[in-house]
């Protein structure tokens, strides 16, 4: 089998793959909930890559992103619940109908500033729609505030948008100071769990933790999932300057003590607020 551009390929591919007896062993075994997690992966290597500018990883990640789409569609397929070809009908038609201004056979265009106006309205009739399709037993009958906010989201950004909904009706801290007791406080319990060697209750108030100190950042404004992505490189960076500077002893990191290691941590970040301090007075 040869590549090619055209999506059909890639959908022979995949059912290749999942074909019984001759297909792909791991590829075979996967069903939606094993694969959720490389999908939401994948999503965010996308991101990655356009945080970089790199455009030449940015298509290689659309592409895995893209497979990820024809591996659901295929196990549906399989299912006989839909194909790739009615997913590709769906948005296309979803994409029609919310654009009414470019695809309807109407005069004149809608101004930019009500294309979202339009927009949020075609996108709650397509709820109520369907709303209206599921049985009445999968309709709660208690309309809740945070009913809105979408669950595929990634957990930092829908804890932010839970709060955000939250605060309308004014269950909020005013002041980001009463947010950071708050922190401590979920820092207290997550110790007395420990002292309790309760693993299923350290593992909820750690939780609770970071719902806190997504509060913060809410506050501060802050984007938390920004935050933690800036975190990771600069973990990288400084883990890198450990490994270099134990090569350069001619030694490797496990024969190095955890103390010896920290001291070369702390060296990697007093090099930075050097390079930083010496930026910031180039520039003033």
């Amino acid at each position: 089998m040869t590549p090619s551009r055209d999506i059909s390929r890639l959908i022979e591919i995949m059912a290749a793959l999942r074909t019984p007896k001759t297909g792909c062993p791991w590829d075979l075994e996967q069903n939606f909930s094993t694969i959720a997690p490389y999908t939401i992966e994948e999503a965010h290597e996308v991101v990655d890559a356009i945080d970089r500018g790199d455009l030449d990883d940015l298509r290689e990640e659309l592409g895995d992103l893209l497979l990820q789409v024809v591996f659901h569609a295929q196990m549906a397929e399989e299912q006989n619940a839909f194909a790739f070809g009615d997913v590709v009908e769906a948005i296309t038609r979803k994409m029609i109908r919310r654009h009414p201004h470019v695809f309807a056979d109407k005069n004149g265009n809608l101004a930019s500033s009500h294309v979202k106006e339009v927009w949020d309205r075609i996108k709650a009739e397509e709820k109520a729609e369907r709303a209206a399709r599921r049985p009445p037993e999968a309709t709660p009958s208690h309309k809740s505030l945070l009913a809105g906010v979408k669950a595929g989201q990634p957990a930092l950004t829908r804890a932010m948008e839970l709060q955000r909904k939250a605060s309308t009706v004014g269950f909020d801290w005013n002041d980001p100071r009463a947010v950071l007791q708050k922190i401590r406080e979920e820092a207290d319990e997550i110790e007395a769990a420990l002292d309790r060697n309760d693993k299923q209750e350290v593992a909820e108030e750690i939780g609770d933790l970071m719902f806190a100190l997504v509060n913060l950042a809410r506050h501060v404004d802050a984007d938390p999932e920004a935050a933690l992505r800036a975190t990771n490189v600069k973990f990288e960076r400084r883990f890198a300057f450990i490994e270099r500077a134990l090569e350069a002893q001619g030694r490797t990191l496990e024969q190095a003590s955890l103390a010896e290691m920290d001291a070369l941590w702390n060296a990697a970040k007093g090099d930075e607020k050097s390079v930083s301090k010496e930026r910031k007075e180039a520039h003033r």
